[in-house]
């Protein structure tokens, strides 16, 4: 398994926890997912994230779905969400994620962090815990967290911290920090991978800001995947154009608490997984939000026939 380092590029997709629905973890669909995604071209994967439902995994049902996962993808880099209220459980759980083989963890900060100094003792602290040898992916989804961390904070942590080699970034509005933090690289200050989540929903003005791929769950990876390698080659005409095809869909998920119903859903009928279930508590979607979303699908695909 390779690790990630600060020169890790393309589209990393955040990997939903299929459930049957009783609860139970479906191990069948669980491969499917981990074959889909890399058959639609994702570069790796990153996995109980809050896409993944992490929080309501047991430590042993996310050890074993990690070990799963990374049994499956081969060679292929996982990164490991790890994010917790006390040290303690980051420490053990990326230990334990390391030894199988993961590529890297992934940690945002708790919401109880208020200022700057906080934000930067914490993740020396995140350091010290995990030990300075593991790559470590810094989560900054202030919408989620409630953690607004500047671009002058995130520079200081990067150079504090050499381990710290990836930023998933997920501010909303967040480009110019983006584009800080690439100006401070031509400055003289160490690179740092810059993968964007946010439902892909900014990728396009995310590639071109400087951002090196994407870090996001949304359930066309293929879409990603391409508008990534068509910014990369300069066409970014084409790649607005693949883009805004999928944008009616993408916008419907932004829906609060009822995003990763609509993932699960559009997976679902897309044959990844075999049930869009979530473990409680989860939102489903309506009858009726389910025509909306299988209208929105149906649209995509005309739209995507006429760019062919």
């Amino acid at each position: 398994m390779q690790m990630i380092s600060a020169q890790s590029k393309g589209v990393f997709v955040i990997a939903a926890t299929p459930f049957l629905p009783s609860g139970e973890i479906d191990l069948a669909s669980t491969d499917k997912m981990v074959d889909f995604y890399f058959e639609k071209g994702a570069d790796g994967l990153t996995i109980l994230g809050m896409m993944g439902e992490a929080p309501k995994l047991t430590h042993s049902e996310a050890l074993s779905i990690t070990k799963q996962i990374l049994k499956r993808a081969g060679d292929k880099p996982v990164v490991v969400g790890v994010s917790a209220p006390g040290l303690a459980a980051i420490g053990e759980l990326t230990k334990a994620v390391m030894d199988e083989g993961a590529a890297g963890v992934m940690v945002a900060p708790p919401g109880s962090l208020r200022t700057n100094e906080q934000i930067i003792a914490y993740y020396a602290n995140v350091v010290q815990t995990v030990d300075e040898d593991v790559p470590i992916v810094l989560q900054d989804f202030p919408l989620a967290t409630g953690v607004h961390i500047s671009s002058a904070t995130l520079g200081t942590i990067f150079e504090n911290h050499a381990n710290i080699v990836m930023l998933k970034h997920e501010d909303w509005p967040g480009l110019q920090k983006i584009s800080d933090l690439r100006a401070a690289e031509e400055k003289g200050r160490r690179r740092v991978s810059i993968l964007c989540g946010n439902a892909g929903v900014f990728l396009p003005e995310e590639m071109a800001r400087g951002a090196d791929g994407a870090m996001t769950g949304f359930a066309y990876p293929e879409m990603m995947v391409k508008v990534c390698r068509l910014s990369n080659r300069g066409e970014t005409d084409k790649a607005r154009d693949l883009f805004d095809a999928y944008l009616p869909l993408m916008r419907y998920e932004q829906q609060p608490a009822l995003g990763l119903a609509v993932r699960k859903y559009v997976l679902a009928k897309r044959g990844v997984i075999a049930h869009a279930a979530q473990r409680k508590p989860g939102a489903d979607l309506s009858p009726l939000a389910a025509k909306e979303v299988d209208i929105l699908m149906d649209r995509l695909e005309k739209r995507l026939s006429a760019l062919r």
